[in-house]
Order: C-alpha cells, then structure tokens, then sequence
C-alpha cells in the first residue's frame, strides 16, 4: 500500500498562513491535495498538520486529517522525517502498513501528477531507499563568490577562476517538491541525502521553493507564464 502525507504545520512567520493562503483561487495545500488524488497512485492521501484550520480546508480538497500532529513534532526544528515517521507509526498502531511513502509539499503548486508517478517508478526500479525531485543550477556552484565585508567579493572556489563553464561539473539541489521513501526508510529515519537514494529530475521552470514574500511574488509570475502558454 501507498500512502501520501503532506506536511502543513500552521505556524509558518516569514509568510503567516501560507499553506492555506490563497494562490490563483486557491488555499496553497490544495494544489497539492489535488495533483495526489489525480495521480491515482495512493490508497490513502493524509494532512499532518498542528491547526485546525488547516485540517479544515485539507478535508474540503479530498485529503484526510487522522490525527493533529503533536506540539512536539511542529515546532522551528522538527525535520521532515520525523513528522513523516510519525504519521507511519500512527497507522503501525492500527495494524495498518504501508510500504512506499510519499512526502509530499504542501508548497508545490508547480508539482505534476505525472512527476509523482514516476517518482515511485524510480524508487521501484532502483531499489534506492528514496527518490525525490532535483533541479539543476542555474550557474555554475565553482564560479559561486560570497559578499565580505565594505561589499567587497571573493570566489568560493578561486581555483576556478580561469575554468570555462562548459568545462565545469553540472550541480542538482533538492526541487522542494516530493519525496518518496520506502516505509522503513522514513521509521528508521534515515537520511533522505544519501548515495542510497535516486534523482527525479525536473526542469527548473517548473521548481521554486516558497518560504519568503519574493519566493511568493516569484511563484506567481512563474505560475501565470506556465498556465498561459500550457507547458
């Protein structure tokens, strides 16, 4: 059995409310809500969250709200595997076991059915304990410089000051969308970065976390170009 668990704690500061904050006629977490249930590759789609207005408006888009996350598990530090782990553990109390489980943003309103669904094609096929969405740099991370102090600058990486582009190992970070795990992965907690876990691979027009007012602005510009021209 599939599960999917979005994490959505209501204490979001630097965007109060974002998970249910309204994006092109929607609460945030619906987008996800809603590209889970059309993947039709879970048998159960859950919110792990510590509001209860959040539990509110996730039931109203089709998830389900089974528990509300303890006080301890939604605070600045906790980290995703162990609210992940905790929604395990509570249907491992029912007798109720999944095998394969999604970790799924409530902020992706850019994420795609069909990138869930291969998703868990990778984690199946590569026998990796993860598979979760990567986007590529932009820039060159060996060309990256750091402000000092009076704004004056300094490469990272002086050693590459005279190495071509082209001639530069190509980075990935994380694309801050979705995350699949084997069940036991998540319980035992281990690390999601990790050369036991596989890369899915997302265009960077399609990625942009959302943690600040700009990351917001941004989101929206880029959501209206997507929609305009369907790609």
């Amino acid at each position: 059995m599939r599960l999917c668990v979005i994490p959505a704690r209501g204490g979001s500061k630097r965007i109060p409310r974002k998970n249910i904050k309204i994006f092109f006629g929607k609460p945030m977490i619906a987008w996800s809500i809603l590209k889970a249930i059309e993947s039709r590759c879970f048998d159960k789609i859950i919110v792990s969250t510590d509001d209860a207005e959040i539990s509110e408006v996730s039931k109203e888009f089709g998830a389900e709200v089974p528990f509300l996350r303890p006080k301890n598990l939604s605070d600045d530090y906790t980290g995703t595997t162990e609210v992940i782990a905790h929604a395990i553990n509570w249907f491992l109390q029912k007798s109720i076991l999944f095998t394969d489980v999604c970790c799924l943003y409530a902020t992706a309103p850019f994420v795609q059915s069909s990138d869930l669904l291969r998703g868990f094609d990778i984690l199946s096929n590569s026998k990796s304990t993860y598979a979760f969405s990567v986007t590529s740099f932009a820039f060159p991370i060996q060309r990256a410089i750091r402000l000092c102090e009076n704004e004056r600058v300094e490469m990272f990486h002086p050693e590459h000051l005279g190495t071509r582009s082209q001639d530069l190992e190509e980075a990935w970070h994380d694309a801050g969308q979705f995350y699949w795990g084997k069940s036991t992965a998540w319980t035992q907690l281990l690390p999601i970065f990790s050369k036991d876990s596989s890369a899915v691979k997302l265009p960077r027009y399609r990625v942009q976390d959302i943690d600040t007012v700009e990351d917001w602005e941004r989101a929206e510009c880029l959501f209206k170009v997507l929609n305009l021209y369907k790609l």
